[in-house]
């Protein structure tokens, strides 16, 4: 089983970004942490099975600081034996740590920081609305390496209003200089209840499957050339290093989700908690739980997941998930090809899984 928690805090709310998060406010972290620490008690408490990996999101747990950090690592290593699992997770942002900070993170338990940088070009990162330079960017990958955390992780984006394919190629020419053990390569989407969504809306900016392929086959040249492998639709690790939290979403393990907003499935059954910080702390407190949705999943929708979150990786889908008519149709237009009994997307077909997905279930 996966463990996620999900830390809502942002010193800046991005115009990309449709996670659940906020600025802290009046938002006490404190009794946040405690709600949160409760909720894994009774949750893991009464899971049969207990969690491989962890996977702290957001939100930005990196601006948690190293009192709330202590208190929360802590409380979790009472509930599960952090040394054990196979890998520790945090996102961070560059312009919440220096080396001190990072040490913290080491000596906390964390093996693994997935940095979102987005960008090495000025003005993109300012159309993106990130608080930090392309400078501290590039220093924060040291800063960790320095630190002695023992993977690092760098999340790029592409296809962004005002980004050139020459702004790409430089970002990535950047991103592969610092030599992380992994970088994402996300195309960037319009989701509702962003300010980007109600830009497209507007028709002030506009998608591009044309530009979103380039951008797409560009990043799969030039990390391939660098030696990462392309092991996922998004995601490129050097040999070894591939990401156990996240593969385990793609290959359908259970997953436990907490803290506000969070979803969980475990055997079949899928919840979601309440996606308001000041309410999760209050039923945390009053009834123990903070569920809000509840919803047990049928053979065919785990069928129909299945194939959409596999069908992203290099693994690809068992064929007898499949119906063979759409099987045959992706071979013949060379977007999947079949190796033994799964079928598997070319590089001409990674850029369009998502409708490929959909025309499959």
């Amino acid at each position: 089983m996966l463990l996620y928690l999900h830390v809502p805090f942002c010193h800046r709310i991005c115009p990309y970004c449709s996670f659940y998060k906020h600025t802290p406010g009046d938002t006490s972290i404190g009794a946040f942490i405690t709600a949160l620490l409760d909720e894994a008690c009774k949750r893991i408490g009464e899971s049969a099975e207990k969690p491989r990996t962890l996977y702290l999101g957001g939100g930005t747990p990196s601006m948690l600081s190293p009192t709330h950090l202590r208190t929360l690592f802590l409380g979790l290593g009472a509930i599960l034996d952090l040394t054990r699992l196979d890998e520790v997770t945090m996102e961070a942002n560059p312009a919440t740590f220096d080396v001190t900070k990072a040490r913290l993170f080491k000596e906390l338990g964390v093996t693994r920081v997935s940095l979102g940088i987005q960008s090495f070009t000025p003005h993109v990162l300012e159309a993106l609305g990130r608080e930090h330079s392309a400078e501290e960017a590039a220093a924060a990958v040291g800063t960790l390496r320095e630190a002695g955390i023992p993977e690092v992780n760098i999340d790029l984006m592409f296809a962004i209003p005002g980004q050139s394919e020459a702004d790409w190629r430089s970002t990535l020419e950047t991103a592969i200089g610092l030599k992380p053990d992994h970088i994402s390569a996300y195309n960037l989407t319009y989701e509702e209840d962003t300010a980007f969504f109600e830009s497209l809306r507007r028709g002030e900016v506009a998608e591009s499957e044309d530009v979103n392929a380039r951008f797409f086959l560009l990043a799969d040249e030039m990390l391939r050339a660098a030696g990462f492998e392309h092991y996922e639709t998004s995601n490129y690790a050097q040999p070894g290093k591939r990401s156990s939290h996240n593969r385990g979403y793609w290959r359908g393990e259970d997953y436990l989700g907490l803290g506000p907003s969070a979803v969980s499935t475990v055997a079949a059954q899928r919840v979601k908690n309440v996606a308001d910080t000041a309410a999760y702390v209050r039923m945390i407190a009053g009834i123990g739980s903070a569920v809000v949705e509840t919803e047990l999943l049928d053979g065919e929708q785990r069928r129909l997941e299945r194939i959409a979150l596999m069908l992203r990786t290099d693994e690809g889908v068992p064929l007898d998930l499949l119906d063979q008519a759409g099987v045959s149709r992706l071979l013949e237009h060379g977007l999947a090809e079949q190796r033994g009994e799964r079928l598997v997307l070319t590089l001409a077909g990674s850029p369009l899984v998502d409708p490929i997905a959909a025309e499959l279930v």
